[in-house]
């Protein structure tokens, strides 16, 4: 059950009509000065790229209508989800760097599951903040240009401009435990632990978050980025327990570095039994080198989480690149063409 008296009440004080953008918990800020000894401790290197199994879905089989819940990892955060006749995408991502420039970056290391091309018809995105990594400028005007305004995008505080400056009409923009009633589902802007910033000057100027999509028989919630706080638990007090929640659980390393912004695999789970989510899928791993920990690292990392904190296999899965999942009585259940 929501607590509708209490989501009032922390829209209200959430309410940041100045600039910049708080995280609800104090969060340290590491500057330049910190990335710098970052850099210098590990010498700029990077681990090295991995290649992972690609899956190509089928694009017949996506376009047919989804009786059950059904999510296919294109790569990094971007999900398609699909339910109801809904079809929708978190945070698209479907260029080969994540970078302001197109020729240098963060490289893909496994191509997008599927091109916008072979989408079908997509209804909504959501967006969870504006960090190149998950708020990319030529998927954002590819996905206008062939969608149009029969695409609603969902976004924080302040991200509304940048996509209208960018030819999006159809914008819900809404700031921390705000919601919508948006035709089958209720959609509410929950907080997270992160920060925004596309560069030097516009630190925190917009708005960071995840999303809840609740039907009216399955809940979703959307993490976006995040460190672990004691939000989650306040999401899940308000709210109430998620049918699925997608979260994020690579680019943790170094920890003094990341550890504010960043959960590694230990806390989603956590955050999966913050949530009281009867099932989680993983995402943000295995796609852009970001952080010091190899690749393949976060699923075996995920997976002795999963036992320390006794939470099935079935309950926290790792999609592989393009894997199209169906959720089912019992779990999830993989989709083949």
């Amino acid at each position: 059950m929501i607590d509708w008296a209490r989501l009032e009440q922390l829209a209200a004080e959430c309410s940041q009509p100045g600039r910049p953008y708080k995280n609800r918990y104090p969060t340290p800020h590491h500057g330049l000065r910190d990335f710098l000894r970052w850099q210098r401790e590990t010498r700029g290197r990077f681990p090295p790229r991995q290649p992972f199994p690609l899956r190509r879905p089928d694009p017949a089989l996506l376009a047919t209508p989804a009786e059950r819940p059904r999510f296919t990892w294109i790569g990094h955060a971007t999900y398609l989800v699909q339910y109801r006749g809904w079809n929708l995408l978190t945070d698209p991502v479907f260029s080969e760097r994540c970078s302001p420039l197109s020729f240098v970056g963060p490289k893909r290391t496994v191509a997008p599951a599927l091109s916008i091309d072979e989408l079908p018809e997509i209804h909504a995105v959501l967006v969870s903040h504006n960090h190149y990594d998950h708020l990319d400028r030529d998927s954002v005007r590819a996905l206008n240009q062939r969608f149009g305004d029969r695409l609603c995008w969902f976004a924080p505080s302040g991200v509304g401009a940048w996509l209208r400056r960018r030819g999006i009409a159809r914008v819900e923009e809404l700031g921390w435990w705000q919601h919508r009633r948006h035709q089958d589902f209720d959609a509410f802007c929950v907080p997270t632990q992160h920060f925004s910033g596309r560069g030097a000057r516009d630190r925190n100027r917009t708005l960071w978050c995840g999303w809840r999509l609740d039907w009216d028989d399955f809940s979703l919630l959307f993490a976006g980025d995040t460190g672990y706080a004691p939000v989650f638990q306040e999401i899940r007090q308000v709210l109430g327990p998620v049918d699925v929640a997608l979260l994020p659980i690579g680019a943790y390393q170094p920890r003094w570095f990341m550890a504010p912004v960043h959960i590694n695999p230990d806390e989603a789970v956590r955050i999966h039994k913050d949530l009281e989510a009867s099932h989680s899928l993983a995402m943000h791993w295995g796609t852009f080198v970001l952080t010091d920990e190899p690749l393949d690292e976060p699923p075996r990392a995920l997976d002795a989480a999963r036992r320390e904190h006794h939470v099935p296999a079935r309950a926290f899965q790792v999609p592989g690149h393009g894997d199209t999942l169906s959720l089912l009585d019992g779990g999830f259940e993989e989709v083949t063409p």
